[in-house]
């Protein structure tokens, strides 16, 4: 058995990691507010512009952009956005996406399909290379809050290796926000651009579309505003799985932080117990001692 003084040492042990764990989860709760507002504000700006090319995709226009050019229905080369984050302590978040993201990659790999990688995140960098993925490029160290300028970089490598032919398909992974305690990993096919999702406005089905004049020429415009599309979705998928980061790490630093005080409970009921021990022999000792004098 241990003794008081090695006990009560593990018992200031767990307090100072138990401090640490609590401060964490109060960070983490007024960082995962702020994410969620970034995220809630990036929304309109998106469905907007995903109203707009929903309508270019059926417009009448001489020109056909190589987003909305449908590839092969059996792809031989992929693009893999994988968006995860740059620390741990988080949970399940990042194992979760990664569980899912290796299944994908299996099946791929089955099929004969190659994949080429973007990691956008310190996790996602080393399972890619962990994994085995041929990388284009990389993201990392981004903060607590997304830079568009820091992604974009990344992004157009996949883009340009698309729009050249030499992708079939471009997916992008990440864990999307539902609440605070539920964030769920999602793997979407980004390129060519999915007609089930162009074909909705908010909850309701398209049932028309409209045409446009365009200045300078269409292939300017399209140009533009479908390349300024994927960016807007990926920037949103990025403030998402921050959000799901800080509600992850909030929801794991409160729960060691109270596994860390039922330790400490049982802790000092253990060195409680052994310290009457203690004194219950040195007092059986004291009347042994009393009575072999007398």
């Amino acid at each position: 058995m241990p003794s008081t003084k090695e006990i009560r040492a593990k018992i200031k042990s767990v307090q100072n990691t138990r401090k640490i764990t609590k401060a964490m989860e109060m960070v983490a709760a007024s960082k995962m507010r702020k994410a969620q507002d970034r995220m809630h504000a990036a929304r309109p700006y998106g469905e907007s512009i995903r109203n707009i090319v929903a309508h270019l995709a059926t417009a009448t226009t001489s020109y056909k952009h190589p987003f909305l050019r449908p590839h092969p229905t059996t792809a031989a080369k992929v693009g893999l956005i994988m968006v995860t984050t740059d620390k741990g302590l988080a949970g399940a978040l990042n194992t979760n996406i990664q569980r899912m993201v290796l299944n994908k990659i299996k099946d791929w790999k089955a099929e004969g399909v190659t994949v080429e990688g973007t990691a956008i995140g310190n996790k996602g960098l080393g399972f890619m290379q962990h994994a085995g993925v041929d990388l284009l490029s990389h993201a990392v160290q981004l903060g607590d809050r997304p830079q568009l300028e820091k992604l974009i970089g990344a992004i157009n490598v996949q883009l340009e290796q698309y729009s050249a032919g030499k992708l079939d398909k471009v997916y992008l992974a990440y864990s999307r926000f539902v609440n605070a305690m539920k964030q769920e990993p999602v793997i979407e096919q980004l390129l060519p651009l999915s007609s089930d999702r162009l074909e909705m406005i908010g909850e309701k089905r398209r049932d028309y579309s409209w045409d446009y004049l365009y200045e300078p020429s269409d292939a300017t415009v399209l140009d533009v505003l479908l390349k300024r599309y994927i960016e807007a979705l990926i920037y949103q998928a990025v403030a998402e799985n921050m959000a799901s980061e800080q509600s992850a790490r909030m929801v794991a630093m409160k729960a060691a932080s109270d596994n860390a005080k039922k330790l400490i409970g049982d802790l000092q009921l253990v060195y409680n117990k052994t310290r009457q021990a203690a004194i219950t022999k040195e007092i059986t000792e004291i009347v042994g001692g009393a009575a072999a004098v007398s």
